[in-house]
Order: structure tokens, then sequence, then C-alpha cells
């Protein structure tokens, strides 16, 4: 493949929409997140192929039609970016509700016989150049193996649309449930191999401190996969002022790879109770609310808290997907 010319070079984001502006269950396009590391590749759809190796009984290489002839599934789906890895724990909210539409991915490897012995999936993207002074040759991620029979896909469309250039196009991994990080953009080679991916991207960033019950670090790190349980208020938005003793939605978003069983919502302190949440829908978010009458004038901080199905629960501070707090003024 001729080099790729990437428009604009570098790291390249657009700011996502702040929780008060999420009242759309599905994200317009223009509105989702965007976050690349090392620049945004310009190409065709026929310049594009993607090359299947490693641990594999026959590679293969894929032209864009190719991808086409394989049944075409739509996946609504989170979608979530989970921060500057040289700044893992701060919570950023950049969060969307997409679907997305492609080939499964189990259907794309199968042809190529993957090895039983290979236990993950190495991404490369065609992004390449300098991120925190380190020079990538390309943007290279993995999965666990068990990951790709699920719901995993070889993205072309986003929500009925081609791609557009800074999110893939003509063509991408979608991880649902898995942070943005893994679902590599402009996917052009995938190989089957027994130990995880040796990339910056894998060794160095985008790998979680495990801490012990006191939380202090054990000197082990957890891959960033999983989406950890998280929840934001849309409305009331913050800040604003609201008449004491009338009646008010406090409504928002949850959300957690594997779903979320429970979201409370404390509006003074850690007075948390429980509220009526929606049932999981694949890997969508989940619309909460609570009806709630200010008792009486003041400054309020309303809060929420989601719990995962896995029992995992949002914490106080210190994570990326801690409380998320909205202050507001009854008058």
């Amino acid at each position: 493949m001729a080099p790729v010319r990437l428009d604009p070079q570098g790291y390249f984001r657009r700011i996502p929409l702040t929780p008060e502006r999420l009242t759309d269950r599905i994200t317009a396009t223009l509105d989702a997140i965007v976050l690349c590391h090392l620049g945004v590749p310009r190409l065709e759809p026929r310049e594009w192929s993607l090359t299947i190796d490693g641990m594999v009984g026959k590679p293969r290489t894929l032209r864009f039609d190719d991808l086409l002839r394989f049944p075409k599934i739509e996946v609504a789906s989170i979608h979530q970016c989970a921060g500057s890895p040289l700044q893992p724990f701060e919570p950023t909210r950049r969060i969307c509700n997409v679907v997305w539409g492609g080939a499964r991915l189990v259907d794309v490897l199968a042809p190529s016989e993957p090895d039983p012995a290979a236990t993950f999936l190495w991404s490369y993207g065609l992004d390449g150049g300098t991120f925190s002074d380190i020079g990538i040759d390309a943007y290279l991620k993995d999965l666990p193996r068990e990951r790709i029979a699920a719901d995993a896909l070889i993205a072309y469309e986003m929500n009925g649309k081609p791609l557009p250039a800074e999110n893939g196009f003509p063509a991408r991994l979608v991880v649902p449930g898995f942070y943005g990080t893994n679902s590599v953009k402009w996917l052009t080679r995938m190989t089957f191999a027994d130990r995880r991916a040796d990339s910056p991207f894998t060794t160095r960033w985008y790998n979680d401190p495990i801490l012990d019950e006191n939380g202090a670090p054990t000197g082990t790190t957890r891959p960033v996969w999983s989406i950890a349980p998280e929840s934001v208020i849309v409305a009331p938005a913050p800040d604003r002022t609201l008449p004491v003793s009338v009646p008010v939605e406090i409504w928002g978003w949850a959300w957690a790879d594997g779903g979320v069983e429970r979201v409370e919502i404390a509006t003074c302190g850690n007075d948390w109770q429980p509220v009526a949440l929606e049932a999981p829908d694949g890997r969508q978010w989940q619309r909460f609310s609570l009806n709630w009458t200010p008792p009486t004038s003041g400054q309020f901080n309303l809060a929420s808290r989601a719990t995962a199905r896995n029992g995992a629960t949002q914490p106080d501070a210190g994570r990326r997907n801690a409380i998320y707090r909205v202050p507001i003024t009854v008058a």
C-alpha cells in the first residue's frame, strides 16, 4: 500500500458533548467522540485492504469489496473514550451511544482458520507517527480471543452512513463494551498470537494499576478493556436555579460493559436512594430517573451512582469513572 496521507497529523480530538447535552438516545455522528493519537489517515475504499495473519492456517488479504460480501449487521452500543493514557484516572465523560454497521468479526476471521492455541488478536491501524515523544510505526492494540465471538465487528457505517474519516473510514474495528482505545480505526492488519502485543499502547499506556483493599498499588496492572460502571445526570443542568417545592425530574444515562443493574441518586450529601432504571438493551446506555421535589431553598449537589451487573460500583473519586456531581441552586 502506498504511503497514507495524514490530515491532520499528530494528536487530534473533537471535544465531546457535555453531560447536559446528551439528550438523545442515539448520538448524532457529528457529536460522537473523536480522539486520534497519531493523526487522521485519508484514503479511498479501493485503497483499503486488511491482512489476516499470525497463528492461522490460511493467511489472507481482503479488499473493501470482499468485506461488503459478508452479511451486514448493526449494533447499537455505547462508545467511550478512556481518556488520556497520560492521565488515566481523570474523569472525562467522553461518551456517546451510536449504531455501527458492518461485518461480524468472527465471520471475517473464520476462513483464515485461527490456531486454537492463539489467545490474543492484535489489530493494527494505518495511523503512525509520534505520541508523547515516542515514535510509533502503527497504532496497535490487542484483544483476548474470547471477545471475538461476541458482538465485535469490522464497521464501515456509523448511524447508517459511511464512517467519517476521523471515525475510521473506510473500515474500523468495533468492540462494544470495551473502551474506544481498543476499537482500532483505519484497520489494516489483524494478527493471531499467543501473547499480548508489544506496542506502547499495550505495554506502556492503557494499563491500570490494581489497588489493594486500602487503595494502595499492588504492583500489578490490568488492561483497559471493559468499560467500568458509570452514569451522568443530563437534567437538571449544572448551575441551574430551581424553584422550591416544585417537582422536577432528575434523569440521565448509566452504562457498563455487561449492563447496569442499579442506579442511585443523592440530592444532599450521601442520601443515596434507588431510582427507576431501564432494563439493559444490548450494550446501549440505560436511562434512569427520579421525581424530586426540592424541600427547601439553598445549594444542592446532585449525584448519580451506577452499579454494574457484576457488582462493581462507581467510586467516589480517583478513577476515570468517578461519580459525577451537578451543583444547583434552589430558590
